[in-house]
């Protein structure tokens, strides 16, 4: 088996599991079981169930925010952050991603570890590829923004359903037309905020 099908297979035994037993049933030993490997092989992957969640996350966040290629970047900046940015409803959805994001904050003060990868792989990294095509649009005369790190969180912010929402009421996520509504109003908006 590839490391690529592995990882898939990792990554749907979660779901499944999660469906299943929630959050407290998903043991690295149920994990493991459902993705048929043994115990040693997963943990050969990850050090622990922290560690398996933020590679978890950073999968999901390709959901939300996709690297552009060199043909991307060269696009006006309307068509690149539709690239970057636009959603992309997951093929199997599931509630496990937000009650990832609730365990890391819910356990941000003894964990702290494991709060700041799932910030740092997630949250501030799609946050630095935003600034990358902001900074790139002011070099361009694309649009005029003094701070780009800011502008970045705020059109974040702008464009996605809103974390205390999803955090706080998980069994109603928005729906995806709610999504790309948001997204198409926090993009023009954010759009005729910078021009130039």
């Amino acid at each position: 088996m590839s490391a690529a099908d592995r990882m898939e297979r990792i990554f749907e035994a979660l779901d499944a599991v999660f469906a299943r037993a929630g959050l407290d049933g998903m043991t690295m030993d149920a994990i493991a079981a459902e993705a048929g490997m043994s115990k040693r092989t997963l943990y050969g992957l990850f050090a622990d169930r922290d560690e398996l969640f933020a590679a978890y996350m950073g999968r999901i966040r390709s959901q939300f925010v996709r690297e552009l290629d060199a043909a991307g970047r060269a696009r006006p900046l309307e068509e690149r952050l539709r690239l970057l940015l636009a959603p992309c409803p997951r093929a199997r959805p599931s509630g496990l991603p937000a009650a990832v994001l609730r365990f890391a904050v819910a356990g941000a003060e003894s964990r702290p570890e494991a709060a700041q990868a799932c910030l740092s792989r997630c949250i501030l990294h799609d946050r630095a590829l935003i600034r990358d095509e902001l900074d790139r649009a002011v070099a361009r005369g694309e649009a005029e923004i003094a701070d780009t790190a800011q502008a970045a969180a705020i059109l974040e912010g702008m464009l996605r359903p809103s974390l205390a929402d999803i955090l706080l009421n998980p069994g109603a996520p928005p729906a995806p037309a709610e999504t790309r509504a948001r997204f198409e109003t926090g993009l023009a908006m954010f759009l005729r905020a910078v021009a130039p």
